[in-house]
């Protein structure tokens, strides 16, 4: 019976404000949709920080049998970013900028989102659509809007009424801000746009002569606004009424409250049952950004290259920091603090390269049946992965007393508790066993260095030593093979 149907997951949903039992669209599969990233400059830390749980979310429906269907877009339309009605869009002003076409700009750091991603070891996603790509079905949803009266266009540009759908609907009932509220913090237009009110937002603008990225439209050449990209894909790909979106925090309002109005109007329901956000991430208890220079690349994590950190950190370990922090908590990064996540990250994988080393005993010790349960809770509740962590230290813990014959595991215990830490450590939380893989580094190092010793001994004809080193070799199961490109090993 797949694990699933016996499943008691709890979510935090954003839009209840609750934790609720989570029931999918359709039993047996799961529909999600994250934000993904604005494609004009180098990945963020802070949105690694969201894609990495939304990662751990994915791998842990996939572990627990589900069919999940992900999808997390990459915005590459030349919309003007937080729905600003003048100035230039990011991604034409760094092709300005860097004197190259706007969609070099696309391609180059949509490359190095990925490539950081996969250093970072993620999953892929299901589907992986971009905005570019889905301009004649955002036109198509303008249109649908307008035909229900809830848009206007005026001067080649429309824009969605918030005010006529607020009479309707609730504007605001992610987020919880009232549309009087709004009303009451906004200046008056002063005659300087073409909205009727403030609170409306851009579906479609027209583009001026500075606008590199545009396309044709029944209203004007122009561009589609930030909101209505992910309006259309999510309902393109997962449906008018699917399971679970996410984003950061940062994203609630207006991003995903217009999505909401958006996709309500077009399918009169709501389009999404779950609605989760991570929150933000510091860097030495100041927010991240670069206007500040308080910032640092995921990529300059790896290589030690930056000034803020005392040496450089592996991938994994900075995975095993964030997975200790709840994800709708804030997470102040540090070097004190990847220094600590580091000795835990190797204590645990220690533990998990132990446990083929150690035999079984007559009688079990540590109740490895409760401890599975008590890891499943973990992460059922809302995907707590501290709690996870805490439990998985538990194992640690019994594994090193094993080890110093202070308690013992039947054959069967042991082989649970081995195949139960191996999943969540490295199909859920996408951990990497580096001591493994240093030890492996190590191996082939000296094996290296005796295949040069036993190379000098045949040049000097000492067939003695040749043989010898080839034997011992042999007896710790490392065998040699010659070849007309020199000796290469492998370990039995």
């Amino acid at each position: 019976m797949e694990l699933y149907k016996e499943n008691q997951l709890k979510i935090y949903n954003s839009l209840s404000k609750s934790k609720e039992l989570f029931k999918p669209v359709e039993e047996g599969y799961v529909g999600m949709y994250v934000c993904g990233p604005t494609v004009y400059s180098n990945a963020h830390l802070g949105n690694v920080r969201t894609f990495m749980f939304f990662d751990v979310a994915f791998r842990y429906f996939l572990h627990l049998g589900y069919k999940v269907r992900y999808v997390r877009n990459i915005t590459d339309a030349g919309h003007l970013e937080n729905d600003a009605d003048e100035g230039e869009d990011r991604i034409a002003k760094r092709a300005r900028l860097e004197q190259i076409e706007p969609m070099e700009v696309v391609q180059r750091y949509t490359v190095d989102f990925h490539d950081v991603l996969k250093k970072y070891n993620f999953l892929p996603p299901s589907i992986e659509p971009t905005a570019t790509g889905h301009i004649v079905e955002q036109i198509e949803m303008i249109k649908e809007i307008i035909e229900k009266g809830f848009a206007y266009e005026v001067n080649g540009s429309v824009y969605f009424d918030v005010l006529e759908y607020n009479k309707k609907e609730n504007y605001g009932i992610l987020s919880g801000r009232k549309v009087e509220d709004l009303i009451h913090n906004t200046r008056s237009l002063d005659g300087q746009s073409d909205k009727k009110n403030p609170q409306d937002f851009a579906l479609w603008k027209k583009a001026d002569e500075r606008h590199i990225m545009r396309w044709p439209s029944p209203w004007s050449d122009g561009f589609p606004g930030w909101h209505l990209e992910c309006s259309v894909m999510s309902s393109k790909y997962l449906g008018e009424q699917f399971d679970i979106h996410g984003g950061g925090m940062d994203l609630k309002f207006p991003h995903h409250e217009c999505e909401i109005a958006q996709s309500k109007t077009c399918s009169g329901h709501d389009p999404v049952n779950y609605w989760m956000h991570t929150n933000m991430l510091l860097l030495n208890s100041q927010k991240m950004a670069k206007s500040t220079g308080n910032y640092i690349l995921p990529d300059e994590i790896l290589t030690g290259e930056n000034d803020i950190l005392p040496k450089a950190f592996s991938a994994s370990v900075v995975r095993f920091f964030n997975m200790q922090a709840n994800y709708r908590s804030i997470l102040d990064f540090s070097g004190d603090a990847l220094v600590a996540s580091e000795k835990g990250h190797t204590k645990l994988m220690e533990a998990v390269s132990l446990l083929d080393k150690i035999e079984a005993g007559n009688t079990s010790t540590f109740n490895v049946e409760n401890w599975k349960k008590d890891c499943y809770a973990a992460m059922n509740d809302d995907f707590n992965t501290p709690m996870l962590i805490s439990n998985l230290f538990e194992a640690v813990k019994a594994i090193n007393q094993i080890k110093d014959g202070k308690a013992s595991l039947t054959a069967e215990d042991l082989e649970l508790l081995k195949t139960t830490l191996n999943a969540f450590v490295f199909d859920v939380l996408g951990l990497q066993n580096e001591v493994d893989q240093k030890s492996s580094d190590k191996l082939g190092g000296v094996v290296e260095m005796l295949i040069k010793m036993r190379k000098d001994a045949r040049e000097n004809k000492d067939w003695a030593l040749s043989d010898e080193i080839r034997d011992k070799l042999l007896d710790l199961g490392i065998q040699l093979k010659d070849g007309k490109d020199g000796t290469t090993f492998s370990v039995n």
